[in-house]
């Protein structure tokens, strides 16, 4: 028998699942936790919340369509219950917002310009935001203040923490705390060309790129957010924590307590441990067992290396390699499917791909194979600023003078595949999610003609102008810029921008909505924008590239950000006009910050970041800027026709067609073999798992795949009611105790003056890997 039961006691498990419906795991589906006829019994024993909550009897209806098609595992986490009465844009709220978008939005923006760096965890927040709320609640007096010159009134204090109050100002911190992209044009700029952004333009354009991504979120809003088919799992995890500390605060049972319980000694013990990988004994970063057995041997050291090899068989016990979120598929959240095809495209590129370039002549240029900067026909390293005039022109005699670039057959393929990637999203949402999405769309018109349906619907919704309202202020902003010449791009290409960004919302929204894989749209947008400007004989610097793919990127980051966190409040029964407030308060606080950070920075280590100095503990080196600066030289500058025209670069035009024909294919095969699962190998993760660059870090795939098979697999299926309770807390415990880990070696050993680790055993010098004849290039 199936260790899931359906007549398991409901408040033993509250988390939900993370695998596609139509891959239900073994044994029967979770009865439904609403029981229509106990309502009806009068002798039914009252909930110890009952007499607090005010219960919509729509949310109670098992008749409401929209309720009935909320799957069992969303129901294990979100509760049906709504009490309208509690608070939530408080002076508590306003007061936390403050306290914890601050510094996060000045950590974040410190990031893009140092090596290493202490991530700002929105589940810091959550945890944290919690406890100051308490205490809050019990310091606070109960006084009723008046705004001045107005007829607003406020109390300081109105009850006890709300949950809402708990989720608002989370999702402020969200939006707030973070870096921001127009970051990276407005520094390049300044470091490099000698040109200074106003401050107050500055400042405008960074809030205009993020407005504009906010209000891009109303294109998928109806047909992603309210549809029950899509969980977005990133937000369940969320949704899980805050009920669980919702309990914990009213009424805590044994479960809620043990849950907790579990989550403080995992946070704890992952804070601890994560000092040995990331500070003392930096070997257990990669395992490479291949290195042991032979460490002086050069084919051996490539095969086994995760730090520069090929990674096989490499074991990591480092949280930051296992997570790794760059790769799109977190463990405790992704289905097991999509953390299979993930795997898949690993061992493509590291397993097969790899050794047929090293040593079976793949490609045809032996150099560089893996790194990603530009070289010269003989492998050096290219001086990509030298081909920029004073006048921020093309210098053709440098060009002539140093020959073509050339990329490393890794590099080359990883472009070839992220372009790949771009064009499969719309190509397999047409064969296989436009159906899903014209059903979503139909159930939004019923909306609008039935609106008391669904778990808010007590609730007013967003109106769409406020959405227009917010685009018309960001556009008339950078319009005005760019007419100005202030922003480095012609005023037409942000309109082209802006088309882009629109078109990819949809698709790639839905995408996340039922994988939880976020697509990075990487090159693309700097490709587009070379390829419209490269004729042009003004409006050539190669800061334009930036410009643009901070724009029509950002819309698409932005509009996700915003659906997660309205699906947040939207499982957590939060009024959707305040959450869209708090949204909007979180970048109209966070962009100043984020200015005056780039700013303190910029004066301070100008030198560093310039490389005119060398900073002597390699912190601050600007290389997310020096990367796109070469970006910007090879897009711009040089132009996709001349890029394309060599023999290296001619292939790269050919993986659009790849990409649009390879879910043709796929639906295809799922047509004529329709129990095969063809439809989980979903192209899109595939290539844009074969489009990460694994020439630094290969390590922590193998291990990922170990642990997904674990957590997604085997407890899922064979442990169901210990996964339901744990993994989502597991998986908020885990990223939450990296991520102090993270800020307290920064604090203790990187803040002020840099503490490094001896050498010894475990923290050898010449290699932590002991693959001591690994080559260099």
């Amino acid at each position: 028998m199936s260790a899931r039961d359906p007549r398991v006691a409901k408040d033993e498990a509250k988390i939900p699942s993370a695998t596609p419906s139509v891959e239900p795991p073994i044994g029967q589906r979770p009865v439904s936790i609403q029981d229509k006829d106990r309502d009806d019994d009068p002798n039914r024993e009252k909930l110890p919340f009952d007499d607090a909550v005010e219960v919509d009897v729509d949310l109670e209806n098992e008749n409401d369509p929209e309720i009935n098609q909320i799957p069992p595992e969303v129901r294990r986490v979100v509760s049906l219950h709504d009490d309208t009465s509690l608070p939530t844009l408080t002076f508590r709220y306003f007061l936390l917002s403050v306290i914890f978008v601050i510094p996060g939005a000045f950590l974040s923006a410190m990031n893009y310009f140092r090596t290493t760096y202490a991530p700002y965890s929105v589940f810091f927040v959550q945890i944290a935001a919690n406890y100051v709320g308490l205490w809050l609640a019990r310091i606070l007096p109960s006084r009723e203040l008046r705004v001045p010159f107005t007829g607003w009134t406020f109390n300081l204090n109105p009850g006890p923490w709300s949950v809402k109050e708990h989720v608002l100002v989370t999702i402020t911190a969200a939006s707030g705390a973070t870096g921001n992209l127009a970051i990276t044009p407005i520094a390049l700029g300044e470091l490099y060309f000698n040109r200074l952004v106003h401050p107050a333009a500055a400042i405008f354009l960074m809030w205009s790129i993020d407005a504009t991504g906010y209000a891009f979120a109303a294109i998928a809003r109806q047909v992603l957010l309210y549809e029950p088919a899509y969980p977005w799992f990133q937000a369940l995890c969320q949704t899980a924590l805050f009920e669980t500390q919702s309990r914990q605060n009213k009424n805590p049972t044994p479960t809620a307590r043990k849950q907790m319980r579990v989550f403080w000694w995992v946070l704890l013990g992952i804070t601890l441990w994560q000092f040995l990988p990331e500070y003392a004994f930096p070997m257990l970063n990669s395992m490479a067992f291949l290195c042991w057995v032979a460490p002086h041997n050069p084919i051996a050291n490539f095969i086994g290396s995760g730090l520069g090899g090929m990674g096989f068989l490499n074991l990591t016990f480092d949280w930051a390699n296992i997570s790794n979120y760059n790769a799109g598929v977190p463990l405790f959240l992704s289905p097991w499917w999509s953390q299979v095809v993930l795997f898949c495209s690993f061992v493509m590129s590291c397993w097969v791909l790899l050794p047929a370039a090293k040593w079976g002549g793949l490609g045809g240029y032996p150099h560089c194979l893996m790194t990603n900067r530009a070289c010269t026909a003989d492998g050096d390293k290219y001086p990509v600023t030298s081909l920029v005039t004073p006048q921020n022109t093309f210098n053709q005699t440098a060009y002539e003078e140093y020959g073509t670039l050339h990329l490393g057959v890794h590099y080359l393929w990883s472009i070839f595949f992220d372009y790949a990637s771009y064009v499969s999203a719309y190509s397999w949402i047409a064969f296989f999610g436009a159906g899903q999405i014209r059903q979503a769309f139909n159930k939004f018109r019923a909306r609008r003609n039935n609106p008391a349906q669904g778990i808010n619907h007590q609730w007013y919704e967003v109106p769409l102008w406020w959405y227009f309202v917010l685009f018309l202020a960001s556009f008339v902003s950078i319009m005005t810029m760019a007419a100005l010449d202030i922003i480095f791009i012609p005023w037409w290409t942000y309109l082209v921008a802006l088309a882009t960004g629109a078109a990819v919302v949809v698709p790639l929204g839905w995408l996340y909505a039922v994988s939880n894989f976020q697509l990075p749209i990487g090159t693309f947008n700097e490709l587009l924008y070379g390829t419209m400007v490269q004729n042009l004989s003004s409006n050539r610097s190669p800061i334009g590239a930036s410009v643009y793919g901070s724009i029509a990127g950002d819309a698409w980051y932005r509009a996700q950000y915003m659906l997660q966190d309205q699906k947040i409040g939207h499982y957590m029964h939060v009024p959707q006009r305040a959450v869209f407030f708090s949204q909007v308060f979180g970048i109209i606080l966070g962009t100043p910050i984020n200015y005056a950070a780039m700013r303190w920075i910029i004066d301070t280590k100008h030198d560093y970041l310039t490389g005119a100095v060398d900073d002597p503990a390699h912190i601050w080196t600007a290389q997310t800027l020096t990367s796109s600066l070469t970006m910007g030289v090879q897009y711009v500058l040089l132009g996709p026709t001349i890029l394309f025209q060599q023999e290296q670069f001619r292939p790269l035009p050919y993986a659009f067609l790849f990409g649009a024909v390879c879910p043709a294919v796929i639906y295809l095969l799922h047509r004529l073999f329709p129990h095969a699962k063809f439809h989980l190998w979903n192209t899109t993760i595939f290539f844009s798992g074969a489009s990460i660059f694994y020439g630094n870090v290969s390590t922590g795939y193998f291990s990922r795949f170990i642990g997904g098979f674990v957590v997604m697999y085997w407890a899922y299926r064979y442990r169901y009611q210990l996964w339901a309770k744990y993994n989502f807390i597991l998986a908020a415990a885990f990223d939450a105790g990296f991520n102090l880990n993270m800020l307290l070696i920064f604090l203790i050993f990187g803040s002020a003056r840099v503490i490094g680790m001896p050498n010894w055993w475990g923290n050898d010098a010449a290699s932590v890997e002991k693959c001591y004849a690994l080559d260099d290039d």
